[in-house]
């Protein structure tokens, strides 16, 4: 029997009604019928899914998408914040699709950013009404492993995206609602967890399914060319009212710079530059100047798009002061970029990228720079600026089987304050709202015992409002030889900065054996191998303080002690009360206290700390942005290289991130400014300047 005709999935001109004309309480209706289907394709995911990352953590996301490849439905029971999927690219690619039809891909720069490392596996489904597609049902999981050279699969030491794991080009995992065979065995054959991976793929391929019914009673109840228009009218809502939120900033440019620690691979900080410019709620993001890719995981491939990972602070701010938008790609509308090829921003094929979200993160950061520059009293401060993801390795019981790799915990720190509020204590959601594990879950499956879980006291930024206080995460290994691994780990040596007379919240510390004699701290480093009885303990950062802290009210920091997010001496040496052995205000100290503080003058900016302020004395913007000028002028190979010269000619070998303070080893700046300025002269001679790549708008 011959194959039935092909339907198209071209969509056909269709008179469908204005988004402008549809009715406003119609048009209300559609927002809550769509939203209520992406949280359908949601829980029916979380629901049947099998791995910890998905059915604990919550790391996936689901929508739908429109005939022009945009989010027009997300789910609000999602637990990330990628609205802005640029989906057209892998869509076109595949060309006509047919009904039972799945996409799948998880290569960055093949499916033009829209997944953005490896273990993220994403999923689209057409959906039909006749032979005509109306939407695309969207999802991605993130994977526990999908091969590589490191069990899970995400290493910051990998240097392309070779190491990184099994490519999987846009293709079709599902043809007519049948399996693609041959794919299926190539992802189990490149899998340390092949098990584990199918469910979650079938989990997926099931929410999808469950997407397409209630996209058809959607159309059957309301018609399809209501469905159609109310996507366009959807965004055309969520970019109105976005911008008006926007216009709350006052025109202007807006200028902040943020750093990671470093790349792991060298002890060099990577330094993400903003410009923001306003324009009667227009905002544009210029990040020239910002750091040329580096040689390890954290770059980000973007493709020089106004993506979800650089624009997710601006969303919060966005949603924040106005709760009501939809969510949707209409949000991002009133938003651009100027992002130049070959940055740690816009990373160039086949640059590794599995740890970008580390790097994703600290620009965010730089983004709260420039909107509390241009709003301080509608902008909390930076966050903890990290998350650590903490996994375990097992070697295999026997001859050809696969380690055993466990995702143990993650750990995360406080959020900020902001004028009128302290921040929230441990649990930083500004990024995407990953849920911690059950301990005992953990337990039952790997050598470890959780020997400490408690929150940092004394780790929020003092404030007049007090910042979010970080984690103490502490585990025993229960075997000899266990593999600890700990992933995106940062502010180990810039902690979150402080806001308007602020203090900084206290960095992160990765500490063996802790309150031992044996006690070692260790820096961001990748793997930990520790024997039976050792232990490895995260402090994580705590967040910005907001505002003078002496002009705290007294009871507030009272109540910090009692309720162990301070200590007596934390509250006397940042906030100037004392508190006496029956945790009562000792007034008369107190006044004392504070009269002596009052004497300081406070801080009206950003207080860094004096690991940034040291390295600043030395590395100022001026002679950054001028240096990676001139890098960008290099080919892509030689742009590491030389900067590493630079670097290296300037200071010799830094300490490594929460090894060592910098400011030792920066001490004399003008000495060091000077051979700054002599090594980039010998390097790169004015006469080989030229124009940085044309940036993508």
């Amino acid at each position: 029997m011959e194959d039935a005709p092909t339907p198209s999935t071209r969509p056909r001109a269709a008179a469908t009604p204005a988004a402008a004309a549809m009715d406003p309480v119609l048009l209300e209706i559609m927002r809550h019928k769509v939203e209520a289907i992406a949280d359908e394709l949601c829980l029916t995911l979380l629901r049947t899914s099998r791995s910890v990352f998905v059915n604990e953590a919550a790391d996936f996301a689901v929508g739908m998408v429109d005939l022009e490849g945009q989010m027009f439905a997300w789910a609000p029971e999602n637990k990330t914040t990628s609205i802005n999927v640029p989906a057209a690219h892998t869509i076109r690619m595949l060309g006509a699709l047919e009904p039972g039809d799945v996409i799948v891909t998880n290569d960055p720069y093949l499916s033009d950013s829209m997944a953005t490392h490896l273990p993220d596996l994403h999923m689209i489904r057409p959906y039909f009404h006749g032979d005509r597609v109306v939407a695309y049902g969207w999802g991605f999981i993130h994977y526990m492993d999908v091969g590589g050279r490191v069990p899970g699969s995400i290493s910051p030491y990998n240097k392309d995206i070779f190491e990184e794991g099994l490519r999987i080009p846009p293709m079709k995992l599902l043809r007519r609602g049948v399996m693609n065979a041959d794919l299926e065995a190539i992802f189990k054959a490149n899998s340390r967890l092949p098990d584990v991976n199918m469910a979650d793929i079938k989990a997926m391929l099931g929410a999808l399914e469950v997407g397409g019914r209630r996209v058809a009673d959607t159309i059957e109840h309301y018609g399809v060319e209501t469905f159609i228009a109310s996507q366009k009218a959807l965004k055309d809502y969520a970019y109105a009212k976005s911008r008006e939120v926007l216009r709350l900033l006052p025109d202007g440019v807006y200028e902040h710079w943020e750093y990671l620690d470093d790349d792991l691979v060298t002890p060099i900080p990577i330094r993400l530059r903003l410009k923001m410019t306003v324009r009667d709620g227009l905002v544009h993001f210029d990040v020239t100047g910002t750091d040329p890719q580096v040689e390890a995981a954290y770059n980000i491939p973007t493709s020089g798009k106004l993506h979800n990972m650089l624009t997710r602070r601006i969303i919060t701010f966005i949603h924040t002061h106005d709760p009501d938008i939809p969510l949707n790609a209409g949000t991002f509308r009133p938003l651009s970029i100027t992002s130049p090829p070959g940055t740690v921003l816009n990373a160039e094929f086949p640059d590794a990228c599995g740890v970008r979200f580390s790097t994703a993160i600290g620009f965010n950061d730089a983004v709260t720079g420039v909107l509390l520059k241009a709003a301080p009293e509608k902008m909390a401060g930076p966050t903890c600026g990290t998350g650590f993801v903490l996994i375990v390795d097992e070697p295999p019981e026997a001859i050809g089987e696969p380690p055993k790799v466990v995702f143990a915990q993650v750990a995360r720190g406080g959020m900020s304050a902001y004028f009128g509020s302290d921040g929230v204590d441990a649990r930083d959601v500004t990024m995407n709202t990953m849920y911690n594990h059950p301990l005992e879950t953990v337990e039952a499956k790997c050598p470890i015992a959780f020997k400490r879980y408690d929150i940092r006291p004394d780790s929020g930024g003092p404030g007049r409002w007090r910042g979010g206080v970080g984690q103490i995460v502490t585990i025993e290994a229960l075997r000899d030889n266990l593999s600890v691994r700990v992933g995106g780990a940062d502010r180990l040596r810039f902690p979150p900065w402080g806001v308007f007379g602020g203090k900084p919240g206290l960095a992160a510390e990765i500490v063996i054996d802790i309150g031992t004699k044996r006690e070692k701290r260790v820096g961001n480093i990748e793997q930990i191998v520790v024997d039976r009885g050792q232990t490895v303990t995260l402090l994580t950062p705590g967040a910005a303080g907001y505002g003078n802290p002496f002009e705290r009210d007294p009871e507030a920091v009272r109540a910090d002690v009692v309720q162990g997010f301070a200590t007596r001496e934390g509250a006397r040496r940042d906030y100037g009360v004392a508190i006496d052995a029956a945790l009562a205000i000792d007034t008369a100290a107190t006044s004392r206290l504070r009269r002596a503080a009052a004497r300081r003058k406070p801080g009206k900016g950003f207080e860094f700390g004096p690991e940034r302020d040291a390295w600043e004395r030395v590395f100022d913007d001026a002679t950054m942005c001028e240096l990676n000028r001139r890098l960008f002028a290099l080919p892509k190979p030689a742009r590491q290289t030389v900067r590493r010269r630079i670097f290296e000619a300037t200071v010799g070998v830094l300490p490594r991130a929460g090894e060592r303070s910098l400011v030792s080893a920066l001490r004399n700046s003008g000495t060091l400014r000077a051979k700054l300025k002599r090594a980039i002269a010998r390097e790169l001679p004015s006469k080989s300047r030229k124009s940085p790549p044309a940036a993508e708008r």
